[in-house]
């Protein structure tokens, strides 16, 4: 794999700013891969991770970070893209919560793929996880390899067989085994933001699910949460 800079190994890692991009991101760069991050800034409610994956992708050296506009307020359909609807704050329920943004890692992922073509990466890294998330049907095994599939028949470096891999290492994970990846690379967690309902003074809300999953990964851990919430996560 080459990038149009000439960078060797290069991987587009999309990087949100959240906990579990941070440490995707870390273990590509660990893999040896050249760091292409990725931001999507969709106008969503929770602007601020914008900051933390710049904070991210300056911390490992990134070769390049783009931050590509995508104004996904004028969809929709989500209590991050429509401040109308609330951030639910009841703990995790069953079923897809409103914070689920209509086919948010297939746009994302599209992109992603657009830009490893384009620079000549053929590895995509992204932060899903089946296991401790809020039931978002773009985190599950089955998704992500339709998308790889999707990759290597619609591009022309698929159908020519320079074929794309879709990297996904926290798919299997725990919040608590993604806190301890981020420890065992030295990366400081409180750079990264997690919180869907930002509170004033750069606070976590700490109701909301994102909050509680986070806080939860530290507990179970065994680590010092470096977060600092509104209140304290039930």
């Amino acid at each position: 794999m080459q990038d149009s800079d000439g960078q060797k190994d290069a991987a587009v890692v999309l990087v949100s700013g959240g906990l579990d991009s941070m440490v995707v991101a870390g273990l590509a760069v660990e893999a040896g891969r050249a760091l292409v991050a990725l931001t999507i800034d969709y106008n969503q409610r929770h602007r601020i991770e914008l900051e933390a994956a710049a904070r991210i992708a300056r911390h490992l050296g990134a070769v390049r970070h783009i931050v590509l506009p995508l104004d996904l307020t004028r969809f929709g359909g989500s209590s991050l893209t429509d401040t109308a609807i609330s951030v639910p704050k009841d703990g995790v329920q069953p079923g897809i919560p409103s914070t689920y943004v209509p086919a948010r890692n297939t746009i994302f992922l599209s992109l992603a793929l657009g830009l490893a073509e384009a620079s000549g990466a053929r590895e995509i890294h992204i932060g899903v996880n089946a296991l401790d998330y809020s039931g978002y049907p773009d985190c599950r095994p089955d998704f992500v390899e339709a998308f790889q599939n999707l990759a290597n028949i619609a591009t022309r470096a698929g159908v020519e067989g320079d074929r794309f891999t879709v990297h996904t290492p926290l798919l299997h994970m725990t919040k608590a085994d993604i806190a301890a990846e981020a420890a065992r690379l030295g990366i400081d967690a409180g750079m990264s933001w997690s919180c869907y309902d930002p509170q004033p003074g750069d606070l976590h809300c700490g109701q909301c699910d994102s909050c509680r999953l986070r806080a939860k990964g530290f507990a179970e851990a065994g680590l010092p949460d470096p977060t600092r919430y509104k209140v304290p996560p039930a």
